[in-house]
């Protein structure tokens, strides 16, 4: 089985959104005890099965020079045993929300939040996290890690940089993006018609 094939369809898929322009972002998949991620500096919009390193349960990594946050997608797959895929992307949206949005994104009576495991009802209250960037991708995942709970959405912001989302599967991963992309433009949309008001 090729599990790169669906993050391949997923990177044109991402990149004709807008959300990972340029060579932004990055695409991982479980294999078995090990997982694939984009190598460092792969145009997401034309990913190619060689454009994919393995990292091995103990970190290590063959071939290539794997993306400079793959201790993040390592941290989301020992964190959530049920994990088979993390998606980082870099939308406008979602960049400049953690920008403003420095304690979280709060999002509340919106249909498209049924799209999450575990979410049955639009009237419920949910909060986006946002942590603060820091180069240092070890311990960026030291303050990530433990603030992420079991019933947490699948998903969090990093301030300035954009979204991380996870799923069971890429398709799963592929459509917590989109939900919370729609959530971050509903949510700018209706602050800026508030204030205009």
């Amino acid at each position: 089985m090729n599990v790169v094939a669906p993050l391949v369809s997923a990177g044109v898929f991402l990149h004709s959104r807008g959300w990972v322009p340029a060579t932004s972002g990055n695409l991982s998949v479980r294999d078995g005890e090990s997982f694939r991620i984009t190598a460092s500096g792969r145009h997401k919009g034309h990913l190619t099965e060689a454009d994919f390193l393995r990292v091995e349960a103990d970190g290590t990594t063959t071939g290539g020079r794997p993306s400079a946050e793959t201790a993040l997608h390592a941290g989301l797959y020992r964190r959530y045993p049920g994990c088979g895929a993390v998606l980082h992307t870099h939308s406008p949206h979602a960049t400049v929300l953690s920008r403003v949005y420095t304690a979280g994104v709060q999002v509340e009576g919106h249909e498209i939040a049924k799209a999450f495991p575990g979410v049955t009802t639009h009237a419920g209250a949910h909060v986006v996290p946002v942590f603060a960037n820091d180069q240092d991708i070890d311990r960026l995942w030291a303050r990530v890690g433990p603030s992420l709970g079991d019933g947490a959405l699948p998903g969090f912001l990093i301030a300035g940089h954009g979204l991380y989302a996870w799923g069971a599967t890429v398709a799963d991963a592929l459509r917590h993006v989109e939900a919370f992309e729609h959530l971050f433009t509903c949510v700018i949309l209706e602050a800026t018609l508030r204030s205009a008001r």
